[in-house]
């Protein structure tokens, strides 16, 4: 087979790398074409020479272009992935250190809360953009592969502004599968069968079984109550449990900041978090691993080419959706995976305009999802909280309307659990004013926003959060890896 897929932000090295090497262990897939675009030409050239260094290992003939003309990447593409930071990590820390003088501690702050939803107004625009020479020059039919986040925003405004075929993918559900085959005694996470249901960060696990056995919830409590890490890691994770009645996709940092309840106060946070991981509650720990991460791939860079050079391993290829939705539409393998898409009476409980993230099936004949879904009443209202910021948030970026963010972030379940509504305008404005650079849709309001921050009598504090790390240092990771080698 050949044809072109185009990558859309490629300069996420890393994941690139894992995209590549996954559609690369189906073997009709040798003859594919890969176009790889970014803004950054340095990191388009690292992870071209990494690419080309595969295919050679492997002798493959695929061919891999790079070019920072995003639309001559996209012409004639069959499939177009995006996985774009709009902003990068400067705009990133905005979102994590504004957020903080106004008492809001978020630990990844990249799909709902102040963060996430200023991360989407950056990215819709650059979406459209995107949808737009979808339609224009790849190839009729096309489909667009979000891995960007906020998840739910960015596909919600391709498809619904953007007009074109368009499915949103995330790992969340694996990796909590992947958990709860673990404390079950699995000898496989093929033992498991579940039905996860919800939207994008806070899907839900309905229906567990274990070699076709029912797993009620307390089986599930107490198997997670007696693992010895995931009982402390875990610990918000498991109280939404004993309380929902169903286990959440979502870490327990990233769960924490979706609800109104555990990061209220700085002195209950730390009862609820741990800090051995940043997935697990950290202030800011995602910002942090990824400035870690950057920081350690440039040191680290002539490693990565060098691993580049051994035989791609089909056994290794990961669960990421992507390689797994091109083989099926392809070849008619059938592929069974959770996907974000438009909800349309797929759940019943959830609004039919929102993107929502549920088990489907894919096949030549497209992505079919499984239709009748109810979620526990519980679940779905937690969801339909987020969907209505959500949906604010998706039509404050297309148009403009700073007012309308604002009402936005006030009714996010976080931001109102800890701030009040002044607190929350001269956040809003604070935030589009330091980061205007990546929010053209609202360059008339930024005067405006500057001269009401110029009067402000809202206080604010320097806090660096209830949790807060600093970065480390590439001599400091390279002594933990060392140390962490001698141990293991």
């Amino acid at each position: 087979m050949s044809f072109k897929i185009a990558i859309i932000g490629a300069g996420s090295v890393g994941f690139t790398k894992k995209l590549f090497t996954d559609i690369l262990c189906v073997p009709e897939f040798r003859d594919v074409e890969f176009a790889l675009t970014d803004l950054s030409e340095h990191n388009l050239g690292m992870i071209k020479a990494i690419l080309d260094r595969i295919v050679e290992a492997n002798g493959l003939p695929t061919k891999v272009t790079a070019t920072t003309d995003r639309r001559k990447a996209i012409e004639g593409a069959r499939y177009v992935i995006s996985c774009v930071r709009v902003g990068g990590l400067e705009a990133y820390a905005d979102d994590i250190r504004i957020p903080l003088k106004y008492g809001i501690d978020q630990c990844v702050g990249d799909t709902i809360c102040a963060g996430g939803i200023l991360y989407g107004q950056r990215n819709i625009p650059v979406i459209l953009d995107f949808c737009k020479d979808i339609r224009e020059v790849a190839d009729t039919g096309a489909k667009f592969l979000n891995y960007a986040n906020p998840m739910a925003m960015n596909t919600w405004a391709a498809v619904e502004y953007g007009k074109v075929d368009t499915v949103g993918l995330c790992h969340g559900v694996q990796h909590g599968a992947e958990q709860i085959a673990e404390v079950l005694g699995a000898k496989s996470r093929h033992e498991l069968d579940y039905v996860c249901s919800g939207i994008n960060h806070q899907t839900w696990f309905i229906d567990l079984r274990l070699n076709g056995r029912k797993i009620g919830k307390d089986e599930l409590i107490a198997a997670f109550e007696a693992h010895p890490v995931y009982s402390q890691q875990e610990k918000l994770r498991i109280d939404v449990l004993k309380r929902f009645g169903v286990y959440s996709t979502e870490s327990n940092g990233h769960l924490s900041e979706y609800l109104p309840w555990y990061r209220k106060r700085p002195d209950e946070i730390t009862r609820w978090i741990d800090m051995s991981d940043w997935i697990h509650g950290e202030t800011g720990g995602y910002l942090r691993y990824s400035t870690e991460t950057r920081n350690w791939f440039e040191t680290e860079y002539p490693q990565f080419l060098e691993a580049a050079s051994k035989p791609i391993d089909p056994a290794k290829r990961s669960n990421e959706h992507a390689s797994h939705i091109l083989e099926a539409l392809e070849t008619n393998r059938v592929y069974r995976g959770h996907f974000n898409v438009r909800n349309d009476g797929v759940i019943t409980n959830l609004p039919q305009d929102a993107i929502i993230e549920s088990p489907g099936f894919v096949d030549r004949f497209g992505i079919n999802m499984a239709a009748g879904i109810t979620l526990p009443e519980a679940c779905a209202a937690t969801c339909i909280a987020s969907i209505n910021v959500q949906r604010m948030s998706v039509h404050a970026a297309i148009s403009g309307d700073i007012d309308l963010l604002k009402l936005a972030v006030l009714h996010d379940p976080l931001v109102g659990a800890v701030s009040t509504p002044e607190e929350v305008w001269q956040m809003v404005d604070e935030m589009v004013v330091a980061q205007a650079a990546w929010l053209p849709q609202y360059a008339h309001a930024v005067p405006a926003a500057k001269e009401r921050l110029s009067k402000s009598v809202v206080k604010t504090r320097e806090w660096a959060g209830a949790a807060r790390r600093n970065v480390r240092s590439i001599e400091e990771l390279r002594a933990e890896k060392a140390a962490l080698k001698q141990t293991g």
